[in-house]
């Protein structure tokens, strides 16, 4: 891993999604965002709440989300810890922040494309399992995360390429904001998809050369 998280060492919950190279690319993308002071930062799935407190760090207003009770303790401990004031709030994506607007919003969602195809993974699988497709919750996101954004606003959003980015591009584009992907990253399979690897190369997911995975940064934003 690269190393983008360099200011955060976050605690990690049993059961809460540990920082991984998702996490560190999406660091990179926010690294190369200008914040202002007064920006307001949303990050949805905080999981350890590891991109939450990179954004604190440069100055921004935080409010961090996640649907599982440990991923917020874990995040208001690893805030508390690091003396930075992140709030946090308990639901699903963006539920707890009906009627707030955002500056940048940032999104690791569930992405692996599950062949017991759930609509509700149960568990610590919710941290990966997203459908048969992998696109239960990058659906939603791409739907609803522009609602939140205000004039010029960002979302910066990681995934698999096994989850069709293209399909993220058109969504996003359809909603009126201006998409793209600025960084990849191809990493050895971890164990999820080493346990799946036989169902997605029959999917046609992966071709039988391919022996590692390719994650992306969408990077969208709501014209001024």
């Amino acid at each position: 891993m690269p190393g983008y998280l360099v200011g955060v060492n976050p605690l990690v919950l049993p059961g809460v999604y540990a920082p991984q190279e998702d996490t560190d690319l999406l660091a990179g993308a926010l690294s190369e965002e200008p914040l202002s002071p007064d920006a307001d930062v949303l990050d949805v799935g905080t999981g350890s709440g590891a991109l939450a407190l990179e954004a604190a760090m440069r100055g921004a207003r935080v409010t961090a989300v996640d649907v599982s009770w440990r991923a917020v303790c874990a995040t208001r401990w690893n805030a508390w810890r690091a003396r930075l004031p992140v709030r946090v709030r308990h639901g699903n994506l963006f539920e707890p922040v009906r009627g707030r607007s955002f500056d940048l919003v940032l999104a690791n969602p569930p992405y692996v494309p599950d062949p017991a195809d759930l609509r509700s993974p149960r568990g610590t699988a919710r941290a990966w399992d997203a459908g048969g497709d992998g696109r239960l919750v990058l659906d939603r996101i791409c739907r609803e995360a522009p609602l939140v954004l205000r004039p010029g606003g960002v979302l910066l959003m990681v995934h698999s390429a096994l989850s069709d980015p293209d399909r993220t591009l058109t969504r996003l584009r359809a909603t009126g904001l201006k998409a793209s992907v600025t960084r990849r990253r191809r990493i050895p399979f971890g164990p999820v998809l080493r346990s799946r690897e036989g169902w997605l190369r029959e999917r046609g997911l992966l071709s039988a050369e391919e022996n590692n995975e390719e994650l992306v940064v969408v990077r969208a934003e709501l014209p001024s």
